[in-house]
């Protein structure tokens, strides 16, 4: 990925034929081996860092932001007091796994950067100028090429979204998961909607129904009417759909049952978004036994008044808490309700979803978590959300 869009990219690719040493890792540019004079009047070299925060696919366009990172010692000019017309802030932090900076800098054009090689250059050009000014002979091209040094990322373009936020050694708490969607109905599709969009090492499908008319009006996306003439399977659907994305998504068209709940063995999450209570039993003890922990979801709509009223549960189970699991789940079957017969409610199951991937998220530590419930209830007609079942 990082040889494609140095590539693909012309601002990169100058820098690169320039003799400059580049390296793309996490979605930010590094710049290695940059001349810098120090306190002590020495010459040392450095790495600038820019996220790439703006790109399209596997290009470049112009940067987001003015601001770029400097590892090493704060430039100084010749005579060693620090260049005051780019200090912004000091301090190691980490941008991303692999990518810890000492120092940001803030040198801002009027109309901003046209691109990346300019961005570079610039910074380049005021600190190096004043180590040449020592020496004529030091120089930031080096000509040598760096290897990618990163893993087999498991998105097909870099994911920007984050390095923009300045979270991806945060999202990188994800990275080695294995992970499993049990039912790809409502809830379920929008469940693989957000966890696509994490570094999740592998995404498990299972459904064994078909992607019909009823499924497109509650699914992300927009499903054409050839796709639905073709009648797919809901993980092939959503497998070619989200595998433009994220590599890892394997499909099985089958439903668990106790012959095939070995599959589960592996996984670090279970997501259950499935109304079959026998199923739904099987797996659930399956996974206690396993210490594999999960949520099952759960919506109830009914008719009041000729309005639509009801909740949207999420129940998670831990090897800290899961003797709730019995009283707060039911493993009867959904029978026939108004959900059944009126499911073109997309943001019902859409919350539902996003309030199973935070609870996951919360639970490997992406977000912040003061309660640490494992039961939530979101009601409709007083849109209140009910927080229980906490660990002790």
């Amino acid at each position: 990925m990082s040889h494609r869009l140095i590539s693909h990219s012309p601002d990169l690719k100058r820098l690169r034929d320039e003799g400059y040493e580049i390296e793309v890792k996490s979605a930010h540019l590094l710049v290695h081996s940059v001349p810098y004079v120090n306190s002590r009047r020495e010459i040392a070299l450095g790495t600038l860092v820019t996220p790439l925060d703006n790109l399209a696919g596997d290009r470049t366009t112009r940067p987001q932001t003015h601001v770029i990172y400097f590892a090493g010692e704060h430039p100084c000019d010749k005579e060693g007091n620090i260049i005051k017309g780019i200090q912004h802030s000091s301090g190691r932090i980490t941008l991303a796994e692999g990518v810890e900076v000492d120092h940001s800098f803030s040198n801002k054009p009027s109309n901003g950067y046209a691109d990346y090689y300019e961005k570079v250059t610039t910074y380049i050009g005021i600190i190096a100028s004043q180590a040449q000014a020592i020496n004529r002979a030091v120089t930031a091209k080096t000509f040598k090429v760096i290897d990618p040094t990163d893993p087999d990322i498991v998105f097909n373009y870099l994911d920007t979204n984050s390095s923009r936020a300045e979270i991806e050694a945060i999202s990188a708490k994800l990275q080695n998961l294995k992970v499993a969607i049990i039912g790809l109905g409502g809830t379920g599709s929008y469940v693989l909607d957000f966890v696509a969009k994490t570094p999740v090492k592998e995404i498990h499908l299972f459904d064994e129904d078909k992607f019909l008319s009823h499924n497109a009006f509650r699914a992300p996306g927009a499903a054409s009417i050839d796709t639905l003439r073709k009648q797919p399977k809901k993980v092939a659907y959503l497998h070619d759909l989200y595998s433009k994305m994220h590599k890892h998504i394997f499909p099985h068209e089958y439903h668990l049952t106790s012959s095939v709940l070995g599959e589960l063995s592996g996984m670090n999450f279970v997501f259950i978004c499935i109304d079959d209570g026998e199923a739904k039993k099987l797996i659930i003890e399956k996974l206690i036994g396993a210490a594999i922990p999960f949520v099952d979801v759960g919506i109830g709509i009914n008719v009041v008044d000729g309005l639509l009223t009801g909740s949207a549960r999420v129940t998670a189970s831990t090897s800290k808490k899961n003797d709730h699991i019995n009283k707060r789940i039911s493993f009867i079957d959904g029978g026939v309700d108004d959900y059944n017969k009126n499911i073109q409610i997309a943001e019902i199951n859409a919350l539902n979803a996003a309030l199973a991937v935070i609870k996951w998220k919360k639970l490997f530590g992406f977000y912040h978590d003061l309660d640490k419930e494992h039961h939530t209830v979101y009601e409709i007609n007083t849109n209140k959300l009910v927080n229980d079942e906490a660990v002790p």
